[in-house]
């Protein structure tokens, strides 16, 4: 018997005409890769438009901050891909700590063809474009190609509906956050230049007293928002990319809960003669009794899975379109396709991803150590690694930290097409290779 949500018990208002469709609208998993899309389409029709010059100074407006002798002057582009991608790569951390913990790569046995797939899909295709870039200037993008956008990949498994085995998109998901996981290592060790040991210092107490509030059970949010901005702040003055302390922090949330839901029914049961109508009409101090009730609530779930679940819809619907917007629009010239350093991302991403995927996951079955989940066979694996090699928003993330805060066009074409011929040749085959669905 399917389970019916009953409606929450509140009256229904005027603007609830409006919002309720659009609830149901952000709900489904593959809207953010719409949006995303939009907003690519927004940002290179802008970029190539008669108002490219305002469309692209736009992003350069400064952003002036101070207290006292230090004062924060950047433009706009860089607050967001500095300070709004933070909370990007916190939600990043955070769904990697869910899988450590509960999910797919929380047993190793399990674990391991996900993660040998996703090796093979950073090495290869940095290999690739290495092989193409070494010696040239150029070389500094070897990182561009070796992310996959969890966002897309969704989105282009919801275009073939229920054909999609269980199994592939969760080895396809794995392997997209231990993506993540390897192209923060790069950013922190392969993109960063200099640095400030003074900065460098308070950053680790930050993140050392973090760690404190959690033994100590803070369980308010305001004093880790506090810390974590001093962290970023002096994260950012250090050397190391700001972003990081996102996924830092994210990596240290706690993923259990304080109260189990047995003892929060018997709190309900004990405090539900206060909410009989006479009696909550002559009870005073109501709001605190309100107040306590919703902080317990909030505490049978784990503060990863609040935040996660707080911030995600911020993230997919606000951060990585308004990150779109600034990044994806890029002069579409010839010329920039033919560049070596284009052809080396769209090889990267095109070729070196499937070809990484399958190798490393042949070899990890090969030994011993893993097998093809049920429902998926060798073309199947082949289809949907080709789906991988959509980079975007990573992808564009470390042209900017490889060629600039602006990022190299060259580059930026590459990632584009690299990515949109990946999901087409993806979702092609995928209708090509996964069963057909039953005529019942």
């Amino acid at each position: 018997m399917n389970h019916i949500e009953k409606p929450l018990p509140l009256p229904l208002q005027p603007i609830d005409k409006w919002l309720r469709p659009l609830a149901r609208f952000l709900h489904i998993e593959a809207t953010s890769g719409f949006v995303l899309v939009v907003c690519t389409a927004i940002a290179l029709i802008a970029a190539n438009s008669r108002w490219a010059a305002t469309y692209l100074a736009f992003w350069q407006t400064d952003i002036t901050l101070g207290v006292g002798e230090y004062v924060f002057h950047h433009s706009l582009h860089h607050v967001i891909n500095d300070g709004l991608m933070a909370i990007f790569f916190f939600v990043i951390g955070l769904e990697v700590k869910r899988e450590i913990a509960h999910g797919s790569l929380s047993d190793f046995k399990l674990a391991s063809l996900p993660i040998a797939a996703a090796i093979g899909g950073m090495i290869v295709p940095a290999g690739l474009y290495l092989s193409m870039q070494y010696g040239e200037p150029g070389m500094r993008g070897w990182g561009i190609p070796m992310a996959t956008d969890i966002a897309f990949v969704v989105g282009c498994l919801a275009i073939l509906g229920s054909r999609v085995p269980h199994s592939l998109r969760i080895l396809l998901l794995s392997l997209a956050i231990v993506d993540d996981i390897g192209a923060i290592l790069v950013i922190a060790i392969g993109y960063t230049e200099s640095l400030d040991g003074r900065f460098l210092a308070l950053a680790a107490v930050a993140i050392a007293v973090v760690h404190v509030f959690s033994r100590i059970g803070v369980r308010r949010f305001p004093p880790y928002i506090a810390v974590g901005a001093v962290a970023w702040i002096a994260l950012h003055e250090s050397g190391v990319h700001a972003t990081l302390i996102g996924v830092i922090l994210g990596l240290m949330t706690p993923a259990k809960s304080t109260l189990v839901p047995e003892r929060f029914r018997e709190y309900l049961h004990e405090k539900k003669e206060d909410f009989q109508e006479q009696r909550w009409a002559k009870r005073s101090h109501r709001a605190e009794v309100v107040q306590e009730v919703q902080r317990l609530s909030r505490e049978t779930v784990s503060p990863l899975e609040y935040l996660e679940m707080t911030l995600h819809p911020w993230t997919a619907y606000v951060i990585m379109p308004v990150f779109a917007l600034a990044n994806a629009g890029v002069l579409i010239e010839p010329a920039n396709l033919s560049d070596s350093v284009a052809i080396a991302v769209v090889l990267g991403l095109v070729i070196g991803k499937p070809i990484g995927i399958v190798l490393f996951s042949w070899l990890v079955i090969r030994s011993g150590m893993a097998k093809l989940p049920e429902g998926i066979s060798w073309p199947v694996l082949i289809s949907g690694s080709c789906l991988a090699g959509i980079g975007f928003t990573m992808a564009l993330f470390i042209d900017g930290l490889a060629f600039g805060a602006e990022g190299l066009d060259t580059a930026k074409t590459g990632v584009l097409v690299g990515s949109a011929v990946s999901a087409v040749a993806g979702v092609g085959l995928l209708l090509w290779t996964l069963p057909k669905r039953s005529a019942n």
